[in-house]
């Protein structure tokens, strides 16, 4: 990596916006590609407007406006992120062929700011939305009806498309599956997204107000502290404010039990989806069980309320962490005799394993983050890789299977749901003394803060650039679904079609933390 093309930072450090190096689209090219050929992977990779630079009303972005591109690169081996900029008009010669991680956040770039990535194999939306340009003169900027564009079509004898969503048999969220099959055989699996589309980085616009954190909490409402840690980590760095070991501390507890009720209800579906119903039918009440240890903190299955600027809203009181203490004693024991009923079912391992393979090369070529990469032997965990909040004090270990398959999706699941309530044992054997809030000062002005947090599902990444009032002039969110349908898409080529809802729910994947 040429390090004159990069700023280093490190996850949740502030810098100034004028401090990210500005180079020329081929420098930038060059950069990107050979930091991703030696080890880095792009967490970020959007556009922003000039005008939004210069402190104008960026409420409406102009037609024909120049566009920055940022890139914001992961170093896992040692911890650091580089960000590098470049400026760009109408077109830009495409990463994608030669970094194939790009593709989805090429395609994103292209539909919102009509910057034609030159050379893109495949460039079609991701979220069938109005071009954030309103420019006639630009090709595609007009409204878009959703799920309407070209797939790839494969022709031969026997060769069949199968059309599955947005609608789908069961109550979830909407997404479009298109099949190229032969016979039994998919070929190949493309996925359209977008009916969930909200809006949510325009409406963060201007802020923090008082709706933000209400965004922030449902972005995926399963993965609300995750979203809201990650929110939380970008104000406390522009304001400056050093929260408390004890929030950070009660922090971490829920987000680990965000991740063992999930992984917990992840379980169950997989059993159920190959007809083992014991399992299925525990893990659904076990899940519960951890979401109800999520209320006991603050009210919230869910974790609504917790995280707040500077720390959390509610304390865990002697009394509320022995009750804790008692229910995750239950918990582990009760997930424990379900989980184990499943690898002991010869007819559930036929099913899990070599279904959904994914090589550890695709994995790592791609991008792929979470139980996803994992499951392939990535050794990828931002909880390790880049720490922060509480988890700079007090490391998990990182869990990884070999396999690639449904079974390792599986399995990596089941050793992180041991390992997080290790984790919380020990947070709450030797809970911090101290406050739980501090007070928020005013964030820092035309400032640039990358914030990154391990959810339940893989890497969660929150960018903010501020302008001189310190508000938002920018806001990006990277969901970990973001980059991870592609993994789906590569599991289910060469499998049989009946292996798709199994493997689509080894993912697990979030369509509106996609859509935004």
């Amino acid at each position: 990596m040429n390090s004159l093309s990069f700023k280093t930072l490190r996850n949740c450090q502030i810098t100034r916006l004028d401090d990210i190096p500005l180079v020329s689209p081929t420098v930038f090219r060059n950069a990107v590609i050979v930091a991703v050929k030696n080890g880095a992977r792009i967490s970020a990779l959007f556009g922003v407007p000039q005008n939004r630079l210069k402190d104008q009303v960026f409420y409406k972005d102009p037609p024909g406006a120049e566009i920055r591109l940022f890139a914001i690169l992961a170093n896992d081996q040692i911890g650091t992120l580089s960000v590098v900029s470049t400026n760009v008009q109408n077109s830009y010669p495409a990463l994608t062929p030669e970094c194939p991680q790009a593709h989805w956040f090429e395609r994103e770039i292209y539909e919102q700011w009509e910057i034609k990535p030159e050379g893109h194999p495949w460039l079609k939306p991701i979220r069938f939305h109005k071009s954030y340009m309103r420019d006639p003169s630009r090709a595609g900027s007009g409204d878009t009806n959703i799920g309407i564009t070209d797939f790839f079509r494969l022709e031969g004898a026997e060769v069949h498309d199968v059309a599955v969503g947005p609608v789908h048999a069961g109550i979830i969220e909407p997404g479009h599956f298109r099949f190229q099959c032969h016979g039994e055989n998919v070929y190949h699996l493309e996925i359209s997204l977008g009916y969930q589309h909200r809006g949510v980085e325009k409406a963060l616009l201007g802020g923090p107000g008082k709706r933000t954190l209400h965004y922030m909490e449902t972005i995926a409402g399963d993965t609300t502290i995750g979203h809201t840690t990650a929110y939380n980590h970008i104000l406390e760095a522009l304001a400056g404010t050093a929260v408390s070991l004890r929030a950070l501390s009660i922090r971490g507890i829920a987000l680990e039990l965000e991740r063992i009720a999930n992984h917990t209800g992840d379980l169950g579906a997989l059993a159920g989806d190959v007809g083992y119903l014991p399992t299925a039918s525990f893990c659904g009440r076990i899940r519960g069980d951890f979401l109800n240890m999520t209320a006991l903190l603050c009210g919230s299955r869910f974790g609504r309320g917790l995280v707040v600027p500077g720390g959390v809203d509610y304390d865990l009181t002697g009394n509320l962490s022995a009750q804790l203490k008692d229910r995750l004693q239950t918990g582990l024991a009760d997930v424990t005799a379900a989980v184990n009923l499943l690898w002991d079912a010869p007819s559930v391992l036929a099913r899990f394993e070599s279904t959904g393979f994914i090589p550890a090369q695709t994995a790592k070529n791609m991008g792929l983050v979470g139980t996803a990469a994992r499951a392939c032997d990535v050794v990828r965990d931002a909880r390790y890789d880049l720490p922060s909040g509480i988890f700079r004090f007090s490391q998990i270990p990182v869990s990884v299977w070999h396999t690639g398959d449904v079974f390792a999706r599986a399995y990596v699941r089941w050793l992180e749901i041991q390992r997080s309530l290790n984790f919380i044992q020990n947070q709450l054997a030797m809970l911090p003394e101290g406050r739980i809030s501090a007070k928020m000062e005013t964030p820092a002005a035309d400032s640039f803060v990358v914030s990154i947090v391990e959810g339940w599902r893989g890497e969660i990444c929150h960018v903010a650039l501020t302008d001189r009032d310190g508000r938002f002039r920018h806001y990006k969110i990277i969901d970990p679904s973001f980059h991870n349908w592609i993994g789906l898409a590569l599991a289910l080529r060469n499998q049989q079609i009946s292996d798709f809802p199994l493997c689509n729910k080894s993912f697990n994947l979030s369509y509106c933390g996609h859509d935004l």
